[in-house]
């Protein structure tokens, strides 16, 4: 689906909702299906591939399965309890499309509300593409028939956004008039202030504060607390406020980074836009999907020698790995 029709649908299940229609689930699950096909609703043990927008009360969007063009796919599980997300998809069938807010004090009863769960209820938009029952069928069979419909799904849309990647990083570099240089291997990078000091050498630690950015504009994650605070992303004890460090030359980090932190001075600010190939791959990771271009601006703000006499530092966390996936709220 374009995103533009993937925003026309969003808009006309938002005025159904305005109209009500909600119907009442026990744990204080509203959901109102907005297409309705015929067919047995999902079921404990059935394959499921849903498209899903999680919305706040302000309507705002949290995460959505269509920024990376990959659906959720799993195994449907019965709902851990009474109110949670699951409860409501098992109101549905394949070809359903819903709406489903789950009630944020009545999931978190006995356990403590994650800060960045605001408002009453969240909501999820949910289209169910696919649905494979379980039902009587012999395991070997379900599974086969399974990794059949997600080979072929996940190949289909791995090359359509394979064939789309070149076009959206021209027309970042174009859209933001960027004088790039790009290098042998596809990174390409403007020096927006060239730094005095001097460059790091392989086994060097860098410190570098960023923002990290999908090619439609959208901040994802940063290590600068006014950045994090515009693009209302809430703090991260694993993605604390200062400057990351990590050495460069060593497997970790993405490869963009280390390529690019060898030609900066200290004291340098550059804007990168680094190809899925030097960044998170054909398979993406949490809210970065497969064949995903990143744009990332960065200022290296130290250059640290190594000393032979120190222990070894733990692995660096990359960008956006603090982040945690669209989140289903259950009972913690």
């Amino acid at each position: 689906m374009k995103r533009k029709m993937m925003f026309l649908a969003l808009a006309a299940m938002g005025l159904a909702s305005c109209n009500g229609g909600f119907k009442t689930a026990p744990g204080g699950l509203l959901y109102n299906i907005v297409v309705d096909k015929t067919g047995p609703s999902l079921q404990p043990g059935d394959f499921m591939s849903v498209d899903i927008t999680l919305k706040n009360d302000a309507d705002s969007v949290l995460g959505t399965t269509y920024d990376q063009g990959v659906p959720f796919m799993r195994i449907f599980q019965k709902p851990q309890q009474k109110g949670d997300f699951f409860s409501g998809l098992e109101q549905l069938s394949e070809g359903d499309s819903a709406i489903i807010k789950t009630n944020i004090d009545s999931l978190y009863k006995t356990g403590t509300r994650p800060p960045e769960l605001k408002g009453k209820y969240q909501t999820y938009v949910v289209k169910v593409e696919k649905v494979i029952q379980k039902g009587h069928l012999d395991e070997k069979v379900f599974e086969g028939r399974v990794q059949d419909y997600y080979t072929k799904t996940m190949a289909a849309i791995k090359s359509k956004l394979q064939a789309a990647e070149p076009v959206k990083i021209k027309k970042y570099i174009a859209d933001n008039k960027l004088k790039v240089i790009t290098t042998a291997d596809g990174l390409n990078y403007q020096v927006t202030q060239m730094g005095t000091g001097e460059k790091p050498a392989n086994g060097d630690t860098v410190a570098v504060y960023y923002v990290a950015k999908f090619v439609d504009g959208k901040v994802f994650d940063t290590n600068i607390k006014e950045e994090a605070k515009k693009a209302s992303i809430p703090s991260n004890p694993m993605s604390p406020y200062k400057p990351m460090r990590f050495p460069l030359g060593v497997q970790g980090m993405i490869k963009g980074w280390n390529e690019v932190m060898l030609l900066l001075p200290k004291g340098s600010k550059a804007t990168l836009v680094v190809p899925s190939s030097l960044a998170y791959g054909d398979n993406g990771y949490q809210r970065v999907g497969p064949f995903t271009p990143l744009v990332f601006d960065v200022e290296l703000v130290d250059v640290v020698h190594p000393d032979p006499n120190a222990p070894k530092p733990p692995p660096p966390v990359m960008p956006g790995q603090a982040l945690k996936a669209m989140p289903v709220p259950v009972k913690k």
